[in-house]
């Protein structure tokens, strides 16, 4: 495990590709699968409720007084990733199908990381307060604005959200986060103290969501219609919108002459995708039978990012170390 963590893969990683697995070939069904999505739905609403106990608005308002670094990672994520997402999906759409290219634009349209992003940013010693700022902006106006650039998107293709989703979304994601948001001057301490509780929830719910999505797209029949060539295909797709999306933060922080801290923060929180909340918006827009195939592309981008960022954070890391040592080694 202490050499797949040196290539960014950890415990975690294992039991989301596990739960993939499971979730094919061992699939839930009947009664069993109406109280999994029973389930599901609360510990997602504990999810947002914990989200929002643990939003620091002092850090907030320190963090945006960055204001150019925070419009640049604030462009990235709800700019320059739809329209990077729209122009690869007209190019591969046809032969991804609908399914997977739509999956793709909901990819594009969600906030970035809290957690890894944060973490990447302070091991590559990076501004880790704007950081949390830029991470923690990001995901709370995700959870208004991801669900409505995926109605902007639905009704240009035809589609359209339901009155049903709109309710779901408000009752499973809004209204806990902010009865989260009232409570944190109650709750928050005793949040901060139980990290690690926090930390089994939120992993728990992800879990669950990718379960249960996978599962229904295999009781639907939905991966009998996927090839194995367009799965290949997907993971190119994938693979080249994060090059793309990692590539113009750097170029960005370089073009602008940025600091070196605050580039870390426009790499790690600009270039990244949220798994957390991106299930949970998905799980409340999408049915399940289609579920499995839209959070498919997030998936492959969540784990590719994981592996890419930790490479990258630890060069920094060596790179900071190697400079340390040699600015403090006495003279020859």
């Amino acid at each position: 495990m202490t050499y797949l963590r040196r290539f960014g893969i950890d415990t975690y990683m294992l039991l989301l590709i596990a739960t993939v697995v499971i979730g094919l070939v061992l699939p839930v069904r009947g009664v069993a699968a109406d109280v999994l999505k029973q389930i599901t739905f609360w510990a997602v609403a504990l999810l947002f409720f914990l989200y929002g106990a643990k939003l620091d608005a002092v850090a907030i308002r320190s963090g945006m007084m960055n204001w150019r670094l925070q419009g640049l990672t604030f462009a990235a994520t709800y700019l320059l990733f739809p329209l990077l997402g729209l122009a690869l999906a007209f190019v591969f759409g046809s032969v991804l199908g609908p399914d997977l290219t739509f999956g793709l634009i909901f990819l594009a349209v969600l906030p970035s990381t809290i957690q890894s992003s944060i973490a990447f940013t302070g091991m590559a010693g990076g501004n880790v307060p704007a950081a949390i700022c830029a991470a923690s902006f990001s995901n709370l106006i995700g959870v208004a604005l991801t669900p409505a650039l995926v109605a902007v998107f639905l009704h240009q293709g035809g589609g359209a959200i339901s009155g049903a989703a709109v309710v779901k979304i408000a009752l499973q994601i809004l209204l806990p986060f902010v009865i989260g948001q009232i409570s944190r001057p109650r709750v928050g301490d005793l949040v901060k103290r139980h990290r690690a509780a926090t930390l089994l929830v939120d992993r728990s719910a992800i879990l669950l969501i990718i379960y249960s999505a996978f599962s229904a797209g295999t009781v639907s029949g939905l991966w009998h219609a996927i090839s194995g060539p367009s799965l290949i295909l997907l993971f190119g797709v994938v693979a080249l919108f994060l090059a793309l999306a990692m590539g113009i933060m750097t170029f960005t922080g370089r073009a602008l002459k940025i600091p070196d801290k605050d580039r870390a923060v426009l790499f790690f929180c600009g270039s990244t995708k949220s798994l957390a909340s991106g299930l949970p918006i998905a799980s409340a827009l999408v049915p399940a039978a289609t579920l499995g195939a839209t959070v498919l592309p997030l998936m492959l981008y969540h784990l590719t990012q994981l592996f890419v960022c930790a490479l990258v954070a630890q060069r920094k890391s060596r790179a900071m170390e190697i400079s340390a040592e040699n600015s403090v080694a006495p003279p020859v």
